[in-house]
C-alpha cells in the first residue's frame, strides 16, 4: 500500500507457542535416550557418593592418626587381628544359661533307646540332638546299673555330681558332659562331632567302669 510516496506493509504477527505446550515439547525431546546414553545409573551414583564419603572419612582420620594413612591402616589391621584372636580364643558369642531344666522329657526310655536315638541324630548330622540323647543315655545307664537312683526332675549337673561319688575317676568327664548338655540345650550353643564323640566315649567307658560303691574316702 502506498501513501504519499511511502510504502506501508502489514506486519506479520510472530508465531508463538503456549508456554505449557513448549515445556512439554522440551521435556519430550530431552527424554529421548540420545541425551542420556552416558548418564550414570542410580546405583552408580550411589556408589560414587559412598566412595566419596569413605575417601573423606579416611582423609580426616589419616590426618589425626600418627603416620597418616599408613598409620591408620596399621591401626585397623591391629584391631581386626585383636577381634579375630578373641573370637578364636573364646569361641562364638553364647547366651548365658539362665537356668538348667530337667534332663529327661516326659516318658521313660531305656539307655539303649537313647543311644539309638543319639546315633540316628549323629548319622543325620543333627549334632545338638545327638549330644542331648547321648547324655540322657549316660544318665539312664547309670540308673539301670543302680549307680543313680531314678529321680524325676533331675538335671544334668545334679546327675553328674551324684554319679561322681561312685565314679570319682570320671568326675571331670561327667561334669564336662553335663556342661555340654546345658550349653546346647539352654545356652544357645550348637552341638558338633567333637562334643558328641566325647560323650559317646564317656558312655562306653562308664559301661565298663568299676564303681566305688562305698564312696570316696576322706
Amino acid at each position: 500500500m502506498s501513501t504519499g510516496g511511502l510504502i506501508i506493509t502489514a506486519a506479520t504477527p510472530p508465531v508463538t507457542t503456549p508456554r505449557d505446550a513448549a515445556r512439554e515439547a522440551a521435556e519430550r525431546e530431552l527424554s529421548k535416550p540420545l541425551y542420556h546414553q552416558n548418564d550414570p545409573s542410580p546405583l552408580q551414583r550411589l556408589l560414587d557418593r559412598l566412595w566419596e564419603w569413605l575417601g573423606d572419612f579416611f582423609d580426616r582420620a589419616a590426618g589425626s592418626t600418627p603416620g597418616g594413612t599408613v598409620g591408620l591402616v596399621a591401626v585397623v589391621l591391629l584391631a581386626a587381628l585383636a577381634i579375630g584372636a578373641l573370637w578364636w580364643r573364646l569361641g562364638a558369642p553364647r547366651r548365658a544359661v539362665t537356668g538348667a531344666g530337667t534332663l529327661f522329657e516326659a516318658g521313660t526310655r531305656t539307655a539303649a533307646d537313647h543311644r539309638a536315638a543319639a546315633d540316628a541324630h549323629a548319622a543325620a548330622g543333627r549334632w545338638t540332638e545327638a549330644v542331648q540323647e547321648r547324655m540322657r543315655a549316660v544318665v539312664r545307664s547309670l540308673e539301670e546299673h543302680t549307680l543313680l537312683d531314678p529321680r524325676p526332675g533331675r538335671t544334668a549337673d545334679e546327675a553328674a555330681a551324684e554319679a561322681a561319688h561312685s565314679l570319682p575317676h570320671h568326675a571331670g568327664e561327667l561334669r564336662a558332659a553335663a556342661r555340654a548338655f546345658d550349653d546346647v540345650t539352654y545356652g544357645g550353643r550348637t552341638g558338633d562331632p567333637d562334643v558328641y564323640g566325647r560323650l559317646r566315649t564317656l558312655d562306653l567307658t562308664l559301661e565298663r567302669a568299676t564303681p566305688l560303691l562305698t564312696g570316696p574316702t576322706a
